[in-house]
């Protein structure tokens, strides 16, 4: 569930650099937009000698540009991220399904996997109103303080969510995040009892989250559906009245097209 099985590959197949290239990609994020040779080999386990190679065959390459000391990711670098969006089944089949739950909620619904300790989203749907909440295509957040993250982490296997816990960086988003492991562990096994999620402003104060995971034929989750609401205009648990019943019914229908 963490991440779909990889295939055995003989280690003498593989070529060593580009696996170290793409962990150099990796190094850059919202917090990380600049770095230098130095703070990229720290981050990518690296020399700086070998990082800066690297950094510099991105700069060639058109996917990065600097200023002789800093090193920054360029927009070409999208093209390979969109290229999953763009070749992926599931992001195509579920968008007619959440179009339709947000025509009839007024809410923007998305469709989420979970890769290591991030959600990415995959395709958010357009809410009738003129401001839409939620999260945009390719963004990532940290499995732990969204809706979605808890119901795709209430199905992984016990023993790999003990250690997922145990290795995962529980920071603080807003003053209700919960960064206990303990308490972290009884809300998924609430999860795992009710079938859904409920997250009440963990990311940001004002919104709430509600998802329900989304299941193949066989019962195995491939992902989460979904929405982002703000809690003045569900006051009182009134949500799992009004959204929580069509969200299921949503995924219900899906299970029997993915």
């Amino acid at each position: 569930m963490l991440r779909e099985p990889s295939t055995v590959i003989d280690r003498k197949h593989l070529i060593e650099g580009l696996g170290k290239g793409l962990r150099v990609l990796e190094c850059f994020s919202e917090e990380f937009p600049r770095l230098t040779a130095t703070e990229t080999g720290i981050k990518a386990n690296l020399t700086r000698t070998a990082a800066r190679r690297y950094l510099i065959s991105l700069v060639h390459y058109g996917y990065a540009q600097t200023d002789g000391k800093y090193y920054w990711l360029l927009p070409r670098v999208l093209k390979i991220g969109q290229g999953y969006l763009e070749s992926s089944r599931l992001p195509r089949l579920v968008q007619p399904f959440l179009q339709r739950f947000s025509l009839e909620t007024g809410e923007t619904a998305n469709f989420s996997v979970l890769d290591d300790h991030d959600v990415v989203y995959l395709y958010r749907s357009n809410s009738p109103r003129i401001l839409s909440i939620g999260f945009h295509a390719g963004a990532r957040i940290a499995a732990h303080c969204t809706s979605a993250g808890h119901a795709m982490l209430a199905y992984v296997d016990t023993n790999e969510f003990e250690g997922w816990v145990r290795s995962h960086n529980f920071s603080r988003f807003t003053s209700q995040t919960i960064t206990n492991q303990v308490e972290f562990l009884e809300v998924i096994q609430s999860v795992r009892m009710r079938g859904f999620a409920l997250v009440d402003q963990y990311a940001n104060m004002g919104l709430s989250g509600l998802a329900v995971p989304l299941l193949d034929k066989k019962g195995h989750p491939v992902g989460a559906i979904s929405t982002t609401f703000q809690n003045i205009a569900y006051p009182d648990d009134s949500c799992l009245r009004k959204l929580l019943p069509l969200l299921q019914h949503t995924a219900d229908i899906m299970r029997e097209v993915i």
